[in-house]
């Protein structure tokens, strides 16, 4: 089916733009530290994507039919957030005009699109990827409406894991020696826990994610 138009307010809209530009922004300094020349590099941003929609359609789970599955929203929802790390990253230019490219993601996003099922959903961002090289952001909010989450879920969620990125690179994940598995849980497990617990709007929000997967990280790793 085909689906609206979301609707905002001019002061909702300023709010999300505000907000991607923070995204925008780290995701440009999390590229940057791992490699200082990212852009002139043009890494094939579109292939990460259509491989982590895979790994979204397994936690959503359901489409096995050999086999019982469990669908983990969690999990799932961190996916979506990976797949936006890349999206971001095929959108920012060498003129790194992130208020102008925000305005532009948000507008993308309020754009009516097709929708079916959340698998079909997974499958058109992935084929979109595949075709045209590039990353339809319209199909992000459907797929967070059938996960029950919305635009702020995403910006919290984004966030931390963009901290728990920067966590791993300083903790050797580039050189292997970083330990991803801590006390029998995967990193992304105790974030979301930390994210549970903290308020996204605190100044000191990033601040505190890393200190709060410092703290598990020596105790249990």
């Amino acid at each position: 089916m085909t689906g609206r138009k979301l609707e905002l307010n001019d002061a909702a809209r300023t709010l999300m733009i505000g907000k991607t530009v923070v995204m925008l922004e780290m995701q440009d300094r999390m590229n940057s530290r791992v490699d200082p020349d990212w852009i002139d590099r043009r890494r094939e941003w579109y292939r990460a994507i259509w491989i982590e929609c895979a790994e979204l359609m397994d936690h959503y789970g359901g489409w096995k039919w050999w086999k019982k599955s469990h669908r983990d929203v969690e999990q799932a929802m961190l996916e979506v957030v990976d797949i936006w790390h890349f999206g971001l990253s095929t959108r920012i230019g060498s003129d790194r005009d992130h208020k102008g490219t925000a305005a532009i993601i948000v507008d993308e996003w309020l754009e009516p699109s097709n929708s079916r099922s959340f698998l079909q959903n997974v499958e058109s961002l992935a084929g979109f990827a595949l075709r045209e090289q590039g990353f339809l952001i319209s199909m992000v909010p459907r797929l967070l409406d059938d996960l029950g989450r919305g635009f702020d879920d995403l910006y919290r969620t984004y966030v931390g894991k963009n901290v728990l990125n920067f966590f791993r690179q300083d903790h050797g994940y580039r050189d292997g020696s970083y330990v991803k598995t801590w006390d029998g849980r995967e990193d992304n497990e105790h974030l979301i826990e930390i994210l549970g617990v903290l308020d996204v709007d605190d100044a000191e929000f990033q601040t505190l994610v890393y200190a709060g997967l410092e703290e598990r990280y020596q105790k249990h790793s």
